[in-house]
């Protein structure tokens, strides 16, 4: 197809909307003008182009912040692209390097391939299975050899590595660096060289990697990937990135009246991001909803229906229904419908051995500090005595809003 066509001629209503639906909540999309004339060029000749994300199964569940690359995959897959999701075995054995400042211990072949047994199947609950492609990365690199590698190595320079920010900032502070750290920039580019991809996706932290891509498959022959990168998702506390490590996370294997919670619990501000990067209502709805709310409409309201639809996309809507009506009785100070069933022997029991024995804290330790808080209740009267022993007898136990247990007691 001539270029200049493609370049000059007026865009489709189709190529726009694609180029909308690409740039909704992205940080950059790089170059855009070559990602317009892909559009263009597969609008003319009817081949879907190819859309890539790859991760590396570094843990054995998703949680939201990982969403946000995955709505995008699936908005794009709505619009009829083929999308590749990759997941990273071989450059698993690595470790990426991304925003650290010391070398990554890598993962064994036996915890990659745990986490990864996990990784699709969480993944398949945003993209359409039946329209996705997934592969592995061991497949073209575990063939490559000893030889191929240093023959790839040879594709890039020790100086230009080095423009990396966490390599250079490392090195700056006298930190070390392990040589096998380079090697993941450029397995994690080679796969866009074996994949021919069109476009890959990655969080705002991946640049370099997701550049490497586009520099390797030129030094291939190919024509280069465009890359897109979406912000990194703020947590629960609305300030950290989401991240288990600081606990401010929605893992999305969570049941759904804790799912729904811990939705209604960001603050107003944080959630106008969150509607723009994992609602999929149109920007249109959702500027609508926002302008109803500073006409005065409670921001609640919008939280809710945020809540709701989060919870419904990973379980259903009638338990995301049941989710909101759980979090109203709780809201009330009533007990949900249906709360764990425990059976403990070894009464009279200090109500701390019983909070761990229960499952409700994870230690004797935590127990106490819950209690000082006020966090504990027993049949809805606040604990306020570490020393309190219950009897033989059956106790509804609360601690914090969100989880209770009936405790059978002899």
């Amino acid at each position: 197809m001539n270029q200049e066509l493609v370049t000059n001629s007026p865009l489709s209503d189709r190529v726009k909307t694609a180029l909308a639906v690409s740039l909704r909540g992205c940080d950059e999309l790089i170059p855009q003008d070559e990602w317009t004339r892909k559009l263009v060029r597969s609008e003319a000749t009817g081949v879907p182009l190819r859309i890539k994300l790859g991760l590396d199964p570094t843990a054995p569940d998703i949680h939201i912040g990982h969403t946000v690359v995955l709505n995008k995959m699936r908005q794009l897959q709505d619009l009829g692209h083929t999308v590749i999701f990759l997941i990273g075995d071989f450059t698993s054995l690595i470790g990426d390097p991304s925003g650290r400042n010391s070398t990554r211990p890598p993962l064994t072949p036996e915890q990659i391939k745990v986490n990864a047994e996990t990784y699709y199947r969480q993944a398949s609950l945003v993209l359409d299975p039946a329209k996705t492609e997934i592969r592995y990365n061991s497949e073209w690199c575990d063939p490559l050899g000893a030889r191929g590698m240093i023959q790839l190595a040879s594709r890039y320079t020790v100086a230009r590595m080095m423009e990396r920010n966490d390599f250079h900032d490392r090195f700056k502070a006298g930190q070390s660096i392990s040589v096998h750290e380079f090697l993941y920039p450029l397995m994690q580019g080679y796969d866009s060289v074996a994949l021919k991809s069109d476009l890959e996706l990655g969080g705002t932290d991946q640049k370099f990697n997701l550049l490497m891509g586009r520099h390797l498959q030129q030094e291939y022959g190919q024509e280069p990937q465009c890359i897109l990168t979406m912000p990194l998702l703020e947590g629960l506390d609305g300030i950290e990135k989401m991240s288990k490590s600081k606990n401010n996370y929605i893992g999305i294997s969570e049941d759904a009246n804790s799912m729904f919670a811990k939705v209604l619990s960001i603050s107003d501000v944080l959630m106008w991001k969150w509607y723009t990067l994992l609602s999929f209502k149109s920007e249109a709805d959702i500027a609508a909803l926002k302008a109803e709310i500073e006409a005065g409409r409670n921001p609640k309201d919008a939280k809710v229906a945020l809540a709701k639809e989060i919870t419904a996309r990973f379980h259903s809507a009638a338990a995301a229904d049941a989710a909101e009506q759980d979090f109203i009785n709780r809201s009330k100070g009533g007990v949900p419908d249906e709360i764990p069933d425990v059976s403990l022997s070894g009464a009279p029991l200090g109500i701390g051995a019983l909070l761990k024995a229960a499952g409700l804290a994870p230690s004797g330790s935590e127990a106490s500090r819950l209690i000082d808080g006020g966090g504990v209740r027993v049949d809805s009267s606040v604990v306020s005595d570490k020393a309190l022993k219950l009897a033989a007898g059956t106790y509804v136990v609360q601690v914090g809003k969100r989880k209770f247990a009936r405790v059978t007691l002899a």
